[in-house]
């Protein structure tokens, strides 16, 4: 016979002690690490590749959890159409696999899904999944979810400068009125807040041409784990690196201000 030992109180999920003006608005993530995983189990690159899809749906439901307000993954660069034929075939089908298979629960959890890169190259199928999963759930209104695929920083930034520079020979727009805000507006993230936390996985420090404008304030957090392997409690402590992050946004730290403000004895005492 069992016996189940009556909790005193519940045990609060994790991160519940943290109130949401902690929590980071939109998360962006590198899931790097997927041919690694496989390779180090001698299977075929592409089976990696099937269980960071997994792992996309684990991170995208917690999320959904933590009421974060967006979730931009870094699925396919446009650097990596130099990869292997066979794996590049192998990914743009994952990629329609997996679209076609989770759009009843994006639209089931309220996900709104947007991608962000060049349609240029893309199979139609892939093309195809794609628009029918932002037409799906276009009117969701929870976790925007934005998927980078084909997508490349530099480019991104080029076609924005190229649509406000058509805007400015047309008289539509004045020089002299192009600011941040322009470009933020043209660029593929437009009406997204910026990320406040960049995850990359895999341990490489480098962000690989990802959101180079939007992250340019982000706190970024690397971890050795391979995508796969990413859990939810990864993710946890990735929140929890970022809480712990002053974000000073160019001005002086809390902690600066404070010692600006100290009394001269006290100054005198610290020297």
């Amino acid at each position: 016979m069992l016996h189940r030992t009556p909790s005193l109180q519940p045990v609060p999920a994790p991160l519940d002690d943290l109130q949401r003006t902690h929590l980071p608005r939109h998360i962006a993530a590198i899931m790097d690490g997927n041919g690694r995983w496989a390779t180090s189990r001698g299977m075929p690159r592409l089976v990696g590749h099937r269980e960071g899809a997994a792992t996309v749906r684990k991170i995208v439901t917690e999320c959904v959890r933590l009421k974060i307000e967006a979730l931009t993954l870094y699925s396919f660069s446009s650097e990596n159409w130099k990869r292997p034929k066979e794996e590049v075939a192998g990914l743009m089908e994952l990629c329609a696999e997996f679209l076609a298979l989770e759009r009843p629960l994006m639209v089931e959890q309220d996900i709104r899904f947007r991608r962000i890169g060049s349609r240029e190259g893309l199979p139609p199928r892939v093309l195809d999944e794609l628009d029918e999963t932002e037409a799906a759930t276009a009117r969701s209104r929870g976790l925007t979810l934005c998927l980078a695929m084909n997508y490349g920083s530099r480019t991104e930034i080029a076609a924005a400068a190229q649509q406000i520079a058509f805007k400015v020979e047309q008289g539509s727009l004045r020089a002299e009125d192009v600011t941040d805000r322009t470009i933020a507006e043209h660029l593929y993230t437009a009406g997204i807040p910026d990320p406040d936390l960049l995850v990359r996985t895999a341990g490489s420090f480098r962000v690989s041409n990802f959101l180079l404008w939007q992250i340019s304030y982000a706190e970024i957090h690397v971890t050795d784990v391979l995508w796969p392997d990413f859990a939810a409690s990864d993710l946890h402590a990735a929140i929890r690196d970022f809480t712990r992050r002053e974000r000073k946004f160019g001005e002086l730290g809390a902690s600066v201000v404070d010692a600006k403000h100290a009394s001269p004895q006290r100054n005198a005492n610290a020297r």
